[in-house]
């Protein structure tokens, strides 16, 4: 008997036209800086030539972990390339980094050219929203890997800053200070956690009901985009006073800390100094989660950290305070 590709799980027309759909979305995000059409066994962009002499490209790769299984799960996909995207730029950001372009990831048990559309319209929303071009990638369809109705999703960006300008943590001294930006939620890091903890809801479809303490439903609050910090941060780059960032991903907001401290220093954070949201006070009352666990999982609603200066910290708050920013002096940096 004669077997084809489709017969062992494979559609190359499907793929075909999903990859033209995601190039469609692609192009909406195109800047000059874009010398080719996708298509092309590798993305051409032009570095800013307007730029410092001694620019430095950043780079780095992550994606959206099982918050997947939970969109996916409950049909929605609406936001989930904006996760990706705003975490990816989160984490470049730390660095003193802007964007400059962004590849994707997309791999499915069985490709549908719906989801196609939904995350690669998302992705590209989010990349038009921060100037960044969408300029590759790619789609794979992998039967037996991956469930037929299972997919993933990473993303690479690179960014670039200035030589002189980089914020590696080096700067870090005794006595800065800790200054907390809120999240809107879990953003991408912990869903495996609280999928667990949530298994009933979800399985019965409660979900989606409209929760009073939470003034939404649970898949509301759950799914909400990972926030991005670039337009909040973005005017303090290059400041004197700015020493380190930190983007509260997996790890919780101390061991994410600790990756931009200099030996002999860490964090000492005043948990008391900001209000959790209800989603995490949920979390650990529904499933009897350790307040050590909790730290250590959830960024708790503490997004992003900047390391500051402490003669500058009461302006750098007052600034973000008026520009409508919830801002929080969590602690401090100790020998």
């Amino acid at each position: 008997m004669m077997v084809d590709y489709r017969q062992a799980g494979v559609d190359i027309e499907r793929a075909s036209a999903a990859k033209q759909l995601i190039a469609a979305h692609a192009k909406t995000t195109f800047t000059s800086s874009v010398l080719r059409d996708v298509g092309h066994f590798g993305g051409f962009f032009r570095l800013p030539q307007d730029g410092p002499a001694k620019s430095v490209l950043v780079a780095s790769t992550d994606g959206v972990g099982t918050k997947l299984l939970l969109a996916n799960t409950l049909g929605r996909l609406e936001n989930i390339g904006e996760d990706l995207v705003h975490h990816c730029i989160n984490d470049i950001l730390t660095c003193g980094a802007l964007p400059l372009f962004f590849l994707d990831y997309i791999a499915f048990g069985k490709l549908e050219i719906a989801k196609v559309d939904a995350i690669a319209g998302s992705l590209a929303r989010a990349c038009r929203t921060y100037h960044m071009a969408l300029i590759g990638g790619e789609t794979a369809e992998m039967p037996d890997l991956y469930g037929d109705s299972d997919f993933d999703l990473a993303g690479t960006i690179v960014g670039w800053v200035s030589e002189d300008a980089i914020l590696d943590g080096s700067r870090v001294t005794d006595g800065d200070v800790l200054l907390g930006l809120a999240s809107n939620g879990l953003h991408t890091n912990g869903y495996s956690l609280a999928r667990k903890v949530f298994a009933a809801e979800i399985g019965s479809g409660e979900l989606s009901r409209h929760d009073p303490v939470l003034n939404e439903s649970l898949a509301d609050a759950l799914l909400k985009s990972h926030r991005c910090y670039l337009s909040v941060v973005k005017p303090f780059l290059g400041e004197d006073f700015l020493h380190a960032m930190a983007h509260i991903t997996g790890g919780g907001i101390i061991d994410n800390i600790r990756r931009v401290l200099p030996k002999g220093l860490r964090a000492e954070v005043d948990w008391q100094a900001w209000q959790q949201p209800q989603i995490f006070q949920r979390l650990a009352l529904k499933g009897t989660i350790s307040e050590g666990e909790m730290r250590r999982v959830f960024n708790l609603g503490i997004g992003f950290v900047l390391i500051v200066s402490e003669e500058a910290e009461t302006v750098i708050s007052s600034c973000l305070r008026q520009n409508g920013e919830q801002v929080y002096r969590i602690g401090q940096v100790i020998a």
